[in-house]
């Protein structure tokens, strides 16, 4: 990977170095409307991730408004500017690299492994998630989520100010989530359905840094009129 965006290579060596980082928290997706349950996933289906996750593309417009035209030519214009100030910079892999970390966070999030997830995210962030870790802690819950494939990581948006680079990533994915008490009911969510998530995840990065690594700043759920 090259020096502009050695994302992918830091997330391998925080993974030898003891930061594999798995899974996040239930309120950061949404289940779309038109989602249908599907029956639970036979071990090789979870492990299989959709043969489009390499997909790397601006999010289209669905409808074709001048809000949206605006954000698309914005968006574009972003990644020109952050091109010319890092020209080894590389959309393939940073999709590549974000989408290992959104598996990864995503099920450390679950797990309620909060050392694991320091190292990916900006300070607010990851105090966010540590609140939320220790408040199912104390209310005795265990959640479990088990990515069954991610459908789609599409560059959403890019701003750059100064040095600093912000990239949005729209992520589709299929999930199963369930959360459980301290008898290990089911109290929220289902074992047996897969739901179909979108998620906004905002990546940041002072590109005159010597630290390739992108830091997690924000995640957010797409809004039903998106």
């Amino acid at each position: 990977m090259n020096d502009g965006f050695a994302f992918f290579d830091i997330i391998i060596f925080a993974m030898l170095a003891g930061y594999l980082v798995f899974q996040l928290r239930r309120a950061l997706g949404r289940r779309s409307d038109n989602q249908e349950p599907e029956s639970k996933p036979n071990p090789e289906q979870r492990a299989e991730h959709s043969e489009t996750d390499n997909v790397v593309a601006i999010k289209p417009n669905k409808n074709k408004n001048e809000n949206q035209e605006q954000e698309q030519e914005e968006t574009l214009g972003g990644l020109t500017e952050l091109r010319e100030k890092d020209p080894s910079f590389s959309d393939t892999d940073f999709i590549k690299g974000s989408k290992e970390a959104f598996s990864w966070i995503v099920v450390a999030f679950s797990k309620g492994e909060i050392h694991k997830l320091e190292p990916l995210l900006s300070e607010p962030l990851f105090n966010g998630f540590k609140q939320a870790i220790e408040q199912r802690e104390a209310d005795q819950l265990s959640l479990e989520t088990n990515i069954v494939s991610i459908k789609s990581a599409q560059i959403h948006n890019v701003t750059v100010k100064h040095d600093q680079v912000n990239i949005t990533v729209e992520y589709v994915t299929d999930q199963i989530k369930s959360t459980r008490n301290a008898k290990d009911e089911v109290v929220d969510g289902d074992p047996d359905t897969i739901e179909r998530v979108t998620d906004l995840w905002t990546f940041n990065r002072n590109i005159k840094s010597k630290n390739p690594n992108w830091t997690l700043v924000r995640t957010e759920t797409p809004s039903d009129g998106d």
